[in-house]
């Protein structure tokens, strides 16, 4: 088969040497594996940016449906997860930060459902819409920590224990502050952040608010949100499960972090 033309999406040669590790569920000249896995990669990168519809995948790429299979393993096998988590480490160090971050901000972005996702979408009063969260925690740099998927009618604050769960697991317990909105105000949220070692601090809105007003650490999260808005499979939920959904936010932060992986990687070299 001729070489195809490569898409604007496809992961580069030194991306690709550093997530191909994480990906391999069995070994690469298995005798099963009838395509590419780095073509599937690309498949995949290019469903998630372009929000092409799986069934008008370009035929030059793998079939649709050893992509959308391919995908689900690596969704269960939490390979993204992985990458996420070593990907901030690096950036994070390329920063002079520490590796784990100290503090994190939280809060949650409600998509709106289609025919797909519609049996399970609630109805958010406040942004009156139909549809699914996506509750996010990252640290202050933007980089993702940890998120889940509810119906839309869900409450913030409910969900402040299983992201301060997450978020220690994956800091190896070093978060002591997480910065929300006004939306997770109360003693229940406050006391569930607690169990897991984290005080809420809510930044609240200026009384007198005319036009936009840049809020103190929360403007964070919102750009992180800004960031996977940008993969147009996200601008809406598309998704029949809520963990695809979830692990297509992590993919698009894959994504979005590998960019700037060569000029972390030399200057985490320099500091050695």
């Amino acid at each position: 088969m001729a070489e195809r033309k490569p898409y604007p999406t496809d992961v580069s040669d030194e991306e690709w040497v550093f997530v191909v590790p994480y990906l391999i569920l069995f070994p690469l000249d298995a005798r099963q594996r009838r395509h590419d896995l780095r073509e599937v990669f690309n498949a995949l990168r290019y469903i998630v940016r372009t929000g092409c519809p799986w069934r008008m995948l370009p035929n030059d790429l793998p079939p649709w449906s050893r992509v959308h299979q391919q995908m689900q393993r690596w969704f269960k096998a939490g390979c993204f997860e992985a990458i996420v988590r070593d990907l901030r480490m690096l950036l994070r160090l390329a920063e002079g930060r520490a590796p784990h971050p100290s503090a994190t901000v939280i809060d949650s972005r409600t998509l709106q459902s289609t025919p797909s996702s519609g049996g399970r979408a609630g109805y958010d009063g406040a942004k009156r819409k139909k549809g699914s969260k996506v509750h996010m925690a990252v640290d202050t740099l933007g980089h993702l920590l940890a998120l889940h998927v509810t119906p839309a009618n869900e409450q913030d604050r409910d969900q402040v224990a299983q992201l301060a769960q997450a978020v220690q697991e994956v800091s190896n317990q070093k978060v002591t502050l997480a910065y929300v909105d006004q939306g997770y105000t109360g003693q229940k949220a406050a006391d569930a952040a607690g169990e897991y070692g984290l005080a809420l601090e809510v930044v609240k809105l200026p009384e007198a608010k005319r036009g936009f007003v840049l809020l103190p650490r929360r403007w964070v999260v919102e750009r992180s949100f800004g960031w996977a808005a940008r993969f147009r499979r996200l601008a809406r939920d598309y998704e029949r499960l809520p963990e695809t959904l979830a692990g297509l936010h992590y993919f698009a932060f894959v994504c979005l972090m590998l960019p700037h992986l060569k000029q972390a990687s030399s200057m985490v070299q320099n500091m050695l």
